[in-house]
């Protein structure tokens, strides 16, 4: 395959999943991370690894995966030390429709509360990943995924009580 053959397929590639990058990236959005630059670092991490794609997944694992590993290094780079952000301040960084009802933005407001790992974790499963699928995106096993999905829907019932 030349280099435009390659290029076009790419492109479509984005094209076709870019739902699920905008959706990967709006997870951890911040001021000193905005959606434009955390789409193109995605972008332009797949382009990258797009030679070495083989196929051996699916490519919205592959793509999920790359994803969420440039959003959370993304936020490693920028984020020494925990910050913290007042809540209102949380709720204006979350991407929504202006018809999503309150709970919902209730949840996408705790659900910015978790640890990176725990985010991407119920991003997923929100997503309607197996389990099976969420640990091929996240290199975790099985039972691990298992494991920090439960402690992240414990956490949530908690924050959703306070």
């Amino acid at each position: 395959m030349n280099e435009s053959e390659a290029e076009k397929i790419f492109i479509e590639m984005i094209r076709q999943h870019e739902r699920v990058i905008y959706k990967v990236c709006s997870f951890y959005i911040s001021d000193d991370y905005p959606m434009e630059d955390l789409y193109q670092e995605v972008v332009c991490n797949l382009w990258r690894a797009f030679p070495k794609f083989r196929n051996e997944c699916t490519v919205s694992t592959w793509i999920y995966r790359i994803a969420l590993n440039t959003c959370i290094s993304g936020i490693r780079k920028v984020v020494r030390q925990p910050q913290r952000v007042p809540i209102a301040m949380l709720h204006e960084s979350l991407i929504q429709p202006d018809d999503m009802g309150e709970s919902i933005k209730e949840m996408y407001r705790l659900i910015h509360q978790l640890k990176t790992l725990e985010r991407a974790i119920v991003l997923l499963y929100l997503e309607e990943k197996s389990y099976q699928e969420i640990a091929d995106i996240t290199g975790l096993t099985l039972s691990n995924v298992g494991t920090k999905l439960k402690r992240a829907k414990e956490k949530l019932k908690q924050m959703s009580n306070n």
